[in-house]
């Protein structure tokens, strides 16, 4: 009986073995073992999360956002619309915390976190910092919650950026310049410490 029993188990692993020998030489000579979780893993994000930060002197200044790509389609007056406040960026608005106040355009920022909308033209970009930082793109954004509001003009950066990309760079004396560059726009402005 023990014989029968060791018999008829080898027999079902050599057709176990051979059934996977052939599933592998018809899927190029590899075996692939995958499960959902596995494939969830691979797909990476459209618009993937991402951060810019810089310190300057003892202030720490974080940007969160989400980063989309270019991906062959017409970003400005085609999917970012021109005259409408926009989120900067993908999903959640885009924030930006400051540890300490700052001065913006003449303007005192109290130390905290802000919503950073935009409104995109053809010819000038209005820069918002809002109250409101935690919403879907720009879903809840209201005009009475703006601690600032100013124009700036928008340059073409030398070759076209794929993916969105904010820059907070430090330039000395308690001063760093805050940029988002995406497509074949560019907008800054200055930041700096208040003394």
């Amino acid at each position: 009986m023990k014989n029968l029993i060791t018999l008829l188990t080898l027999s079902l692993l050599l057709i176990a073995c051979s059934s996977n020998q052939k599933e592998a030489q018809e899927q190029g000579g590899h075996e692939h073992h995958t499960t959902d979780s596995d494939k969830q893993l691979v797909v990476k994000a459209k618009s993937p999360k991402s951060a810019a930060m810089v310190t300057i002197g003892e202030n720490h200044i974080h940007v969160d956002y989400s980063a989309p790509s270019v991906r062959g389609r017409v970003i400005y007056g085609g999917l970012v619309a021109h005259g409408v406040v926009w989120s900067t960026g993908a999903h959640k608005a885009t924030s930006v915390e400051f540890q300490q106040a700052v001065l913006i355009n003449n303007t005192t920022i109290p130390a905290g976190k802000y919503g950073f909308f935009t409104i995109p033209g053809e010819e000038k970009w209005t820069l918002i910092l809002s109250k409101d930082w935690d919403m879907h793109l720009a879903d809840e954004y209201s005009q009475q919650n703006d601690v600032i509001r100013f124009e700036v003009s928008p340059e073409k950066p030398n070759d076209p950026v794929e993916v969105l990309k904010y820059t907070v760079k430090e330039q000395g004396s308690g001063r760093a310049e805050f940029s988002m560059s995406w497509s074949d726009r560019r907008i800054s402005f200055d930041i700096s410490n208040v003394e």
